[in-house]
């Protein structure tokens, strides 16, 4: 307890904790119901996958970017794979980039969803929790359908994609996309319009563009405060440059518009894997395996279903990567977490933390060293944010 005449109470949130989906501590200062402060405490899950990356070859460091996050394996696999196609100065056939595309929209489409579900349990919602998980089988029937796998997919190599799609597995995929549509224009109904939905989480956990501008905050939460900005539209990748769709964006800057955004972006996912698949080129999936990189350095960055991934990839030359640094969305959008919390009660902690849709499995694997020295450096969230805006 601090203070003599008013009680801040400091109430810890984690490791364990109902809402967290993964082990990691919040420290809120409340005063009565209402928070003052928050405070993140990252790395619970620190594995070193970073350093792991250095001791192992190009083809084990497919796998290995993957399990830095099984919700979203597919962007890493995807972003992993053309950093080290930009190294290795090599460019993947077209019918790759589609079905790269198909399978990292799939991807985002699950995670939406287990976001989406997720967040109606937080919120009291249980029937809509299990409708929503329910259909989002659908989605995880279509990934192993195409990728032979549920949740690693293992589907991009280094130079292209590892299975090809025939014309029945097309013709069962884009079966399956109308009934999924019309389930989530059904959710869509619901979190537009039940009134329970919009008490919890309209005007609460406000991030004014101004403020998601200057946290450099990414993804479904930028956009969701009225952040005009897709990786796939700024800077394409994949197929992006040749599959139409539109960037959604809200401009009511709350938990509502954050989890209405990620609503709607599974509609326009849906409509970018029926276009992908119907306009399939012909062709080979990929190049000839390299498994030696040149000297040389490169960035690649993907839209995650989170927001802007970033791998950078420094190599000198064989077959193993002489540094490898990840930057993943979570990291960027919990510098302005901590912020949505204040003035709001700790009744509405976990809707606002579900908003963020925070991943630290991802997170939790940054490690700073120091090039002339060759040691390692730990420093707090403050002076990471600090570092990474100069």
């Amino acid at each position: 307890m601090e203070g003599s005449l008013t009680s801040i109470i400091n109430l810890i949130f984690g490791p364990q904790h109902p809402a967290l989906h993964e082990p990691e501590l919040f420290r809120f200062k409340v005063e009565g119901e209402i928070v003052v402060k928050a405070e993140p405490r990252i790395g619970y899950v620190h594995r070193g996958i970073e350093k792991l990356f250095e001791k192992n070859t190009y083809i084990k460091g497919i796998y290995l970017s993957e399990r830095i996050c099984g919700i979203c394996n597919v962007a890493h696999t995807v972003c992993y794979c053309q950093v080290v196609e930009n190294v290795m100065n090599i460019e993947p056939p077209p019918r790759a980039k589609y079905l790269r595309a198909v399978v990292h929209e799939l991807n985002r489409i699950h995670s939406h969803l287990l976001l989406l579900g997720v967040a109606a349990e937080e919120l009291g919602f249980d029937t809509l929790f299990m409708l929503i998980w329910r259909d989002r089988e659908l989605v995880m029937d279509l990934i192993e359908l195409i990728t032979g796998n549920r949740v690693m997919s293992a589907f991009n190599t280094i130079g292209g994609v590892r299975r090809d799609v025939n014309a029945e597995t097309i013709e069962k995929v884009l079966k399956v996309l109308p009934k999924l549509e019309e389930r989530v224009k059904y959710y869509r109904k619901v979190f537009e319009e039940d009134p329970t939905i919009r008490k919890r989480t309209v005007d609460v956990g406000i991030l004014p563009r101004r403020d998601a501008i200057r946290y450099c905050v990414v993804g479904p939460m930028a956009r969701g405060s009225a952040v005009d900005v897709d990786i796939r539209r700024d800077i394409p990748y994949a197929a992006y440059d040749e599959i139409p769709f539109n960037v959604i964006v809200r401009d009511e800057c709350d938990v509502w518009a954050r989890l209405m955004v990620r609503v709607d972006e599974v509609l326009e996912s849906i409509n970018i894997v029926r276009y992908a698949l119907e306009h399939l080129p012909s062709g080979q999936i990929r190049l000839p395996l390299k498994r030696s990189a040149p000297p040389g350095e490169a960035i690649s960055r993907v839209e995650a279903p989170r927001g802007e991934l970033l791998y950078h990839l420094v190599s000198k030359g064989g077959i193993t990567p002489y540094r490898l640094k990840v930057r993943t969305p979570t990291l960027a959008n919990l510098l302005a977490a901590s912020k949505l919390f204040e003035g709001h009660t700790i009744a509405d902690i976990p809707a606002i933390l579900v908003s963020i849709d925070p991943c630290f499995a991802c997170t939790d694997r940054v490690t700073l060293v120091d090039v002339k020295s060759g040691k390692s450096t730990k420093v707090s969230l403050r002076e990471l944010a600090r570092r990474g805006r100069e």
